[in-house]
């Protein structure tokens, strides 16, 4: 906790360092109509690359829009309830968490849970037969965006004003048809790649999971204006993904609802970017030399931040006058944030708990310092990473699938075992026969756990209290 707090105060300190510099000006960004754009754009900005909505396959957009409309049919999209120097937000975008099953994201404190995407060998029931049509879409999407990312990572120069060529479109929409009838599903072992095949072109593109955006600006009280600029209203603020894969590329895919010819600006009585159009908004991090980009983004536009372009630079997204939904496509770093990953830690955890065969009573196989150490850490990890976090958010997506409520219970079942095995701790701790040094040694890896917890606890408490009155 503490080192996290270390560098949101550093990372504030930039901002505010950055903001005095500035003073009352603003710095320098440009749109489409200026001369230098595209330049600045190739030379500043080549690895971000934007494919036109009309590059893109009809048939997908039908069925990527419409899924997004289902899912808004449905009640699916929600507020997040996001955690920034220690105070509460809900994000002002609504948002649902598309993916793997049994993999989760987190960001600003707030760990979501994936509604699952049909996926061979599981079971996944969903709560409406027009759920399981939106998710199979996006997941066609997925695929399509992971084949676009490993073709642009491949290109010797990457340029991004270049189109691919008029003819290699073409052929991808002949054969598109057959995309969508056929099995995405042939090989998903990429997206199980071990870690240590993470710099792999092939893993670095091989999505895991969609986060989806929606929000109508007109609904806001209040968005936030973007400081460095004057870009005008942010529908989310200037920041780098989290949590991905190194030099993994995110792919989105844009969907502004049409507005009628009375929302249009006319651009000769504008200065910088049509406050009228969403735009994606860059600049290099902490650089006040370099002018910024605007890039607007029409109905069905795609953009793909390529290899190390999100940690060396920030966006933003910039909101329109109509509604908006976007598909996030990422390449999640899930090494701690999968089942499988907390099964395995409480498998370790529980393998010192053993069961007399003669009374059936239940006792601690070790007591040595680093064997409790590890079994509380886990026990907190548990209960704070997993369980508290899915019961505030997570259970929302029963809207959609009660696919995590099994393997929650589950995980629930292993915690009861574990703060049971806290309280064998303890008694141990008071018996007679151990010597001083041997009871201090226990508690002084155990008590600091145990605090963690108990203010952990205090804190959720009022988390929930806050989630609630939202």
């Amino acid at each position: 906790m503490k080192r996290r707090a270390g560098a949101s105060e550093k990372k504030e300190a930039k901002k505010q360092k950055l903001l005095e510099e500035l003073g009352e000006s603003w710095l320098p960004y440009l749109t489409p109509r200026d001369a230098e754009f595209h330049q600045l754009w190739k030379t500043s900005y080549s690895k971000l690359l934007l494919r036109k909505a009309d590059k893109i396959p009809q048939e997908l957009h039908h069925i990527v829009q419409e899924a997004f409309l289902i899912l808004q049919k449905h009640n699916c999209f929600f507020q997040d309830l996001v955690r920034i120097k220690e105070k509460d937000f809900l994000t002002p975008v609504s948002r649902i968490l598309i993916g793997n099953p049994g993999c989760t994201y987190k960001y600003l404190n707030t760990r979501l849970f994936t509604v699952p995407w049909p996926m061979e060998d599981y079971e996944i029931k969903y709560c409406h037969p027009e759920l399981f049509t939106a998710c199979k879409a996006l997941i066609k999407l997925n695929d399509y965006l992971n084949i676009e990312a490993v073709q642009a990572l491949q290109e010797p120069n990457l340029s991004g004003t270049k189109e691919t060529e008029d003819t290699a479109v073409t052929d991808r929409e002949q054969d598109f048809s057959n995309f969508i009838k056929g099995s995405l599903l042939e090989d998903q072992s990429s997206l199980y790649t071990p870690r240590n095949d993470c710099t792999s072109l092939k893993y670095r593109t091989s999505y895991n999971l969609t986060l989806l955006n929606y929000m109508d600006p007109l609904q806001m009280p209040y968005l936030k204006q973007e400081p460095y600029f004057g870009m005008g209203n942010m529908a989310v603020s200037w920041h780098h993904d989290e949590n991905l894969v190194e030099r993994s590329t995110v792919a989105v895919y844009s969907y502004s609802c049409e507005g009628s010819a009375s929302d249009k600006v006319n651009e000769q009585d504008v200065e910088g970017r049509d406050p009228a159009d969403w735009h994606v908004g860059l600049k290099i991090a902490w650089d006040i030399k370099t002018p910024g980009l605007a890039i607007p983004l029409h109905p069905g536009d795609c953009y793909f931040m390529l290899d190390d372009l999100n940690m060396t630079h920030q966006h933003c997204v910039l909101a329109g006058f109509q509604p908006r939904f976007s598909s996030t496509h990422r390449v999640a770093e899930c090494s701690t944030g999968t089942l499988e990953y907390i099964f395995g830690q409480c498998e370790v955890a529980l393998q010192n708990l053993q069961v007399d065969s003669d009374s059936a009573a239940l006792s601690l196989k070790s007591l040595e310092v680093q064997v409790v150490k590890e079994v509380e850490g886990i026990h907190n990890e548990v209960e704070f990473e997993w369980l508290r976090q899915f019961w505030f958010q997570g259970k929302r997506y029963r809207k959609c699938t009660d696919w995590w409520l099994e393997p929650m219970a589950k995980l629930e079942e292993f915690w009861k075992k574990m703060e049971f095995m806290t309280s064998l701790v303890l008694g141990e701790v008071g018996k007679g026969e151990r010597t001083m040094e041997q009871r201090n040694e226990i508690i002084s890896c155990f008590l600091p756990l145990l605090t963690e917890r108990q203010e952990l606890r205090k804190e959720w408490t009022a988390r929930l209290q806050l989630g609630w009155r939202f």
